[in-house]
């Protein structure tokens, strides 16, 4: 089975076209108890749609295919000892 963190940077690879399109796109921060943190970068950097493209998209499209996550940190913080 693969690591957490190669896992999720594989379904953000999916997801990255997408934003990309619109000129975004997502940073792969760090996981740690269950949470994905993220920073949104591009055009999607404090765009007021970011937050619902996190969790009505790339939230749940995490949930879903890796095992273990349970939530999306998209504030761009990370813990020092999240897993990268």
């Amino acid at each position: 089975m693969l690591e957490i963190s190669t896992q999720i940077e594989n379904v953000l690879d999916k997801v990255r076209p997408f934003l990309q399109r619109d000129g975004g796109d997502v940073e792969y921060l760090g996981f740690k108890d269950g949470t994905v943190y993220l920073k949104m970068a591009g055009a999607c950097e404090g765009c007021l749609y970011a937050e619902a493209d996190i969790s009505a998209g790339v939230e749940i499209i995490l949930i879903d295919e890796v095992p273990g996550v349970i939530r999306v940190d998209a504030s761009g913080s990370v813990p020092e000892d999240a897993q990268k």
